[in-house]
């Protein structure tokens, strides 16, 4: 029984259960989010299978193509010399598709239950990519479907990122949120790595099952996330996380203060009031509207922000092991091999900026300067990264960190954070709408990125890395005014500490 525990014992068990469960969703969310990026990076892998030179290769004796099909190699319809234009095509289908259904997708996360929406977007986004693989061993070569599978993926995968940061969000506070989400917001480049090491096994032979093999784990993962996904830390009896007040205090919205008010008594420990207290049913807070979510402040700025950042992020993604096959003349695994240094990169970044912010408190500012730095390490990266496989792997690996940074601090830390913003006194209901307002502003850029990568890369790729370049600048440029107040914060708060030493 409780009361015949003493009080230190009663906490430190609670504390250890807590934290268990806490550790727990946070590795389940963390697998389950990696594995919808993984099912999203085997397609930059397999463009460099679907058109290459086919006179350096050897043709196969049983091939039934003419001795003068100089394309005989290549996969219809990508066959011709729009290839680059009809992949780029079937890339923006996804990301288009992604970004349209974003802005939907947080409004359901709302309103429906975390677990039976995450699990089903889980189940159908390994059904259409192992359809896409399937297209191989049904010898399809019409552009339409693969196309309509892009469109279809692209809105199931939706359901991914909102649901993972509202299930993150409603089991921790504001504390050390940057750093955590920084670690846990590696799953993007983990599931990108595997997806690029999964696919590279297949693409030379049988690239069908470049798709197959993510398309099947990812649907296996959406049984685990019916069976086990916690979306409450109130439906196993754990405390609630604290979020941050007006007054920049933490507090904890089922905290017994609050909870005193209502019918429970204060003749109870405050601990034991709190546990009895959070079984009775309470009011739940209305969930936010579209555009009350958008007057949240800084809402805006940090969606358009990661609009041009997640813009160049996705024209990485989809474009580097191509733009490395072209220029550093690797094979088509060899590139897909060397492109995911650019990932782990993108780790080290997540984590360096959430760690940063943290300290600062700073998240615009950290941003900011990460943005300001990348530009020049792009330039140089193009100019010369491909002299020597060392140039390349440092190079990649820097740009890599400061490109995914601010992408990974905006989508993760900064979307929990407004979507608890002391605007909403305690409703963390917006968390959901606000993360798919900022992540589908986003996938608009995400969209747009590969889509003119495609368009411009056959007038030379040092126009795709200008291209780059500007929307770096103009991310930066959107998170001037929110720099501006993150200083004269800091400003203020150094005056209050030289006041309080004088005194």
């Amino acid at each position: 029984m409780r009361s015949s525990l003493a009080p230190g014992v009663w906490f430190l068990r609670t504390f250890s259960r807590d934290s268990w469960f806490r550790g727990f969703i946070l590795v389940l969310t963390f697998f389950i989010y990696t594995c919808y990026h993984m099912s999203r990076k085997p397609i930059s892998v397999v463009k460099s299978r679907l058109h290459q030179n086919c006179s350096e290769l050897i043709k196969p004796i049983n091939d039934s193509h003419s001795l003068n099909d100089t394309t005989w190699c290549n996969w219809a319809p990508f066959d011709k010399n729009n290839y680059k234009e009809l992949l780029g095509a079937v890339d923006n289908a996804f990301l288009v598709a992604y970004a349209i259904g974003m802005f939907i997708s947080g409004i359901f996360g709302e309103r429906l239950p975390l677990r039976y929406y995450l699990s089903a977007g889980m189940l159908l986004s390994g059904l259409f990519t192992s359809l896409f693989g399937l297209g191989y061993f049904w010898n399809i070569h019409v552009l339409w479907y693969f196309v309509l599978i892009q469109i279809c993926n692209g809105l199931v995968q939706t359901t991914g990122w909102p649901s993972v940061v509202t299930c993150v969000g409603n089991w921790f506070g504001k504390g050390k949120r940057g750093l955590i989400m920084g670690i846990w917001n590696s799953h993007t480049s983990v599931g990108n790595i595997l997806g690029s090491l999964i696919a590279g096994v297949w693409v030379n032979e049988h690239w069908g099952l470049s798709f197959v093999v993510p398309g099947i784990i990812t649907a296996a993962m959406g049984i685990l996330t019916f069976l086990f996904l916690i979306e409450y830390p109130e439906d196993v009896d754990c405390a609630a996380p604290q979020h941050h007040t007006s007054n920049g205090l933490e507090e904890n919205p089922d905290s017994p203060e609050d909870l005193g008010n209502g019918p429970c008594t204060n003749k109870e420990s405050s601990l034991e009031s709190a546990a009895r207290c959070s079984k009775e049913p309470r009011a739940q807070p209305a969930a936010i509207s579209f555009l009350g979510a958008l007057r949240i402040p800084g809402v805006v700025e940090f969606s358009l922000c990661l609009l041009f950042a997640k813009l160049v992020s996705y024209t990485f993604l989809y474009w580097l092991p191509l733009y490395i096959f072209n220029v550093a003349h690797f094979s088509a695994k060899q590139a897909g091999d060397l492109s995911t240094l650019f990932d782990v990169g993108g780790i080290m970044g997540g984590i360096m900026a959430g760690l940063i912010s943290d300290h600062t408190n700073g998240r615009a500012t950290t941003c900011c300067v990460m943005l300001i730095l990348a530009a020049p390490m792009m330039f140089l990266y193009n100019n010369i990264g491909q002299n020597g496989i060392t140039n390349s792997i440092v190079m990649l690996i820097i740009c890599g960190a400061l490109v995914n940074g601010p992408y990974a601090l905006i989508t993760t830390a900064v979307s929990a954070d407004l979507g608890t913003h002391e605007s909403l006194k305690g409703n963390a209901k917006a968390l959901s709408t606000v993360t798919a307002i900022i992540d589908g502003t986003g996938s608009i850029g995400a969209a747009l990125g590969p889509l003119l990568a495609g368009l411009i890369s056959p007038t030379g790729w040092n126009n795709v890395f200008y291209m780059l370049i500007s929307a770096d600048v103009l991310a930066c440029l959107l998170l001037c005014r929110l720099v501006y107040k993150e200083i004269l914060a800091w400003k203020s708060s150094l005056s209050r500490d030289r006041g309080y030493k004088e005194i």
